[in-house]
């Protein structure tokens, strides 16, 4: 049945009705896009502000670490010199190699990092090379001593590498015992360094060369050194344990003491003069508290030592320190106290007429232990 015309009429007004508002439709989308940019700033904001949360907390996390770094490590040195006259008191090679062997325990015992043997005749000895030819020979002690000193820092596993059969050694062997300083590792002992001597061995290019680090395993390090050279390597944490080598990566000497506080041994440096053994210092900033030693100085017991970085601490020979600043041409003093920061007596009421050099050694660095950890 047809539609009335007055029912498609309503029809048509109803239709009329629907017609989109497109002004209010554009003012809504306008709202829901700037809603829409305020959340995403909101959520961009957000982001920002996490990741500089984190980087704030990466570098806090860093700055810990530095300090954990700085707590653990140690960042002074304490050097010893001394002149190698004072084996010309042994009365025949075996005693001049036991109290070699006796220094070089007082230096590991107590941590230190640097001998310096100097010739009170002023004589120009710069190296190691020569050969011993008797007890009171001048200048072949200071020679003697020095290539002892190395010797017995040296790790076992890499004494064959730098010491060949000499006769300044040939009691080494028998006589000397050993320092057992941490850096003297075992071969299954694990450590974050040691060290080792680059191997003359072929590798491929932009790898690295092999090392003997007194491993079952060489280690591959993350450069390429010329064949000979001792190095100071710390292992990677990760290791493949199938892998035929180890990896490792070559660090300066003074990485295991400056930042886990390891005693990594000494170093040896002869100077040919007392003068020059503040002249030619090691350090680039030099000695910054320097001690000398005499029954003639302060009492030991009233010091207090100033803040250092390295200090250094001078013993003399037979004759004291007084012939060595008398034999010394760089030298226009008379009194050996005004070369030092202090001068010390650091054995008084001693009942011996002498203390011998090796014994002040060892005594010295007893009195001056608690007074360096406490002015470090």
């Amino acid at each position: 049945m047809d539609e009335s015309p007055r029912l498609k009429k309503q029809k048509i007004s109803e239709k009329g009705q629907e017609k989109v508002d497109w002004k209010k439709w554009k003012a809504e989308r306008k709202e829901e896009t700037k809603k829409l940019k305020e959340a995403t700033f909101l959520k961009t904001l957000e982001k920002q502000k996490k990741k500089q949360r984190e980087e704030e907390e990466e570098e806090k996390k860093k700055q810990l670490q530095e300090e954990e770094i700085k707590r653990r490590g140690r960042p002074y040195t304490v050097s010893i010199a001394l002149p190698g006259s004072v084996l010309d008191n042994a009365q025949s090679p075996e005693l001049r190699t036991y109290l070699a062997g006796q220094i070089a325990r007082a230096c590991a015992v107590f941590c230190v990092d640097e001998v310096v043997v100097f010739d009170e005749q002023g004589d120009d000895t710069k190296s190691v090379v020569g050969e011993f030819k008797g007890i009171g020979k001048k200048g072949e002690a200071c020679v003697q001593l020095a290539r002892i000193l190395q010797y017995l820092e040296c790790p076992q596993y890499l004494r064959k590498s730098f010491f060949p059969k000499h006769q300044d050694l040939q009691f080494a062997g028998n006589l000397l015992n050993p320092l057992d300083s941490p850096h003297h590792m075992r071969m299954d002992e694990e450590s974050e360094f040691r060290e080792g001597v680059v191997l003359d061995r072929p590798c491929k290019p932009g790898k690295g060369s092999f090392v003997n680090c007194g491993m079952r395993k060489e280690v591959q390090i993350d450069r390429q050194l010329q064949a000979g050279l001792r190095v100071t390597v710390r292992l990677d944490k990760s290791q493949n344990p199938e892998s035929r080598v180890q990896k490792g990566r070559v660090v300066a000497p003074h990485v295991p003491r400056t930042e886990s506080g390891h005693y990594w041994g000494y170093s040896v440096r002869l100077a040919s003069c007392l003068s020059k053994v503040f002249t030619e210092c090691s350090f680039k900033e030099g000695y910054d508290l320097t001690i000398g030693t005499s029954e003639r100085g302060s009492r030991v017991d009233s010091v207090t030592l100033s803040p250092f970085k390295h200090a250094l601490i001078v013993f003399g020979g037979l004759q004291g320190l007084e012939a060595s600043v008398d034999t010394d041409q760089n030298l226009d003093v008379t009194d050996p106290s005004i070369l030092f920061d202090h001068y010390l007596n650091t054995c008084p009421n001693q009942g011996s007429r002498t203390i011998r050099t090796d014994e002040a050694i060892l005594i010295t660095l007893s009195a001056l232990r608690l007074k360096i950890e406490t002015a470090v």
